[in-house]
């Protein structure tokens, strides 16, 4: 079996494993009382730039909100005085782990699809997908989580990011 087709039996696997467990959850508790809605956006405007992006998540709280398993997608589209334009779509897997209230560990799978277009006549348009997976650890405030991630699988001659590390601030209601 080649190495991709290996790949993404290992990603069916991981999401038949994150269906099947919510599956049997919801089979002993209303299902939807479990379910917390969230996500992220941002804007950056300046000096010929814009960048945009949206990413809505849902995740599965389970046992007294020590263990979630979720959801999101995502939508990014780039701008830089009309000489490289990108958009991104992407889909999230995330596990949530809360071994102590104010502490939450975390990991995700994120894979992306990326466009880019270059005005440049040196570079060629590129399309290609990205994956990461992100083990990241926060701190818990309510429905607030302030942390950072690092991509575990991050290569600097592929990656769209700039380094493997990344804040971020998640809110669920």
């Amino acid at each position: 079996m080649c190495k991709s087709n290996v790949k993404k039996l290992k990603y069916f696997t991981l999401i038949m494993f994150c269906v099947n467990t919510i599956y049997v959850q919801s089979q002993s508790t209303n299902f939807w009382d479990n379910v917390r809605y969230g996500g992220g956006f941002g804007i950056n405007i300046g000096g010929g730039f814009f960048s945009g992006t949206l990413a809505p998540s849902a995740i599965y709280q389970f046992n007294d909100e020590m263990f979630a398993v979720g959801v999101g997608a995502s939508v990014s589209y780039t701008d830089v005085k009309n000489d490289f334009t990108s958009t991104v779509f992407g889909g999230t897997l995330i596990g949530l782990f809360n071994p102590i209230r104010e502490l939450q560990v975390s990991a995700e799978f994120e894979q992306l699809y990326v466009t880019q277009r270059f005005d440049d006549s040196q570079f060629l348009n590129e399309r290609f997908f990205l994956p990461a997976l992100y083990l990241g650890v926060g701190y818990n405030y309510g429905n607030v989580v302030f942390g950072i991630k690092y991509d575990v699988i991050y290569d600097e001659n592929t990656s769209i990011y700039v380094d493997p590390w990344t804040p971020f601030v998640r809110v669920y209601f």
